[in-house]
């Protein structure tokens, strides 16, 4: 990888993993585009710590807050925190049962550019008819179980884990600012075990590590994730998701167009 193609593709991944328009739709259009080969394993590994820091960085306080209050059931966070593990349960057994399937032909253009629209189009329905006020912390764990079980579609390359998780949240009452933060803070299991997963495989099939590069990598990302959080926060609830649903339609009929 040359030195633009670590830039382009780090704050690229930055930039989509938190906004609900899918990460793997940009990851395969981008280079196809460019005609770059294929980054490799090691810089998804980078990538997806750098984003997991700036998850864990931004939202730092919560998340103390939530392992106090796990082993505190007079806390106002118990509820929230259980729900978050009971959330990402799902997710982990899924995807240790369909990792062949996500990494076949899961991963087709055809498969990419119709989950990318018709998430897209789901999630414009839920914004649309959304008038949920509830915060993240009147979720209750049946809510937020079901949340998770609609993460399990994010194993679909295209759906997107952030566009998923906020079209259940808003589904079931949240409010988009809500929906948002308890999107978020569910990325924090679910990155991580998707890195660790990456680390895995890194570890038992090794290939060539410049550090230099990765490490560039994982800041970049982390940057660019950091500041797409806090813009994305700051706006949602005004704007809405509707911008969000076109630019998913928009970027299906690219992929359609460039990879057939």
């Amino acid at each position: 990888m040359d030195l633009i193609q670590v830039v382009v593709l780090a704050v690229l991944q930055g930039i989509v993993e938190f906004l609900p328009i899918s990460s793997s739709g940009h990851l395969i259009l981008v280079p196809a585009l460019l005609g770059w080969p294929d980054q490799g394993l090691a810089f998804d590994v980078a990538v997806h710590f750098g984003t997991l820091t700036a998850v864990v960085v931004y939202f730092r306080r919560d998340l103390i807050g939530l392992a106090g209050a796990a082993f505190n059931a007079r806390d106002r966070d118990f509820v929230l925190a259980w729900s978050l593990v009971l959330a990402t349960l799902p997710l982990g057994v899924a995807g240790l049962l369909m990792a062949d399937l996500v990494d076949g032909v899961l991963r087709s253009p055809a498969v990419i550019a119709a989950a990318t629209a018709g998430f897209g189009v789901l999630l414009w329905f839920a914004d649309a008819f959304n008038r949920g006020t509830r915060s993240e912390h009147e979720l209750g764990m049946r809510r937020a179980v079901l949340i998770g079980l609609s993460q399990v579609l994010a194993l679909v390359p295209g759906t997107s884990r952030s566009g998923i998780t906020m079209t259940a949240g808003l589904a079931l009452g949240l409010s988009r600012a809500a929906a948002a933060r308890f999107s978020f803070l569910l990325s924090v299991p679910a990155i991580g075990m998707a890195a660790s997963w990456e680390t895995y495989q890194l570890v038992v099939t090794p290939e060539p590590v410049l550090w230099g590069v990765l490490a560039l990598a994982a800041l970049l990302a982390a940057a660019t994730a950091f500041a797409a959080i806090a813009t994305f926060l700051q706006f949602i609830e005004r704007v809405g998701m509707w911008g969000f649903a076109v630019y998913r339609l928009a970027l299906a009929a690219v992929i359609v167009i460039v990879l057939y």
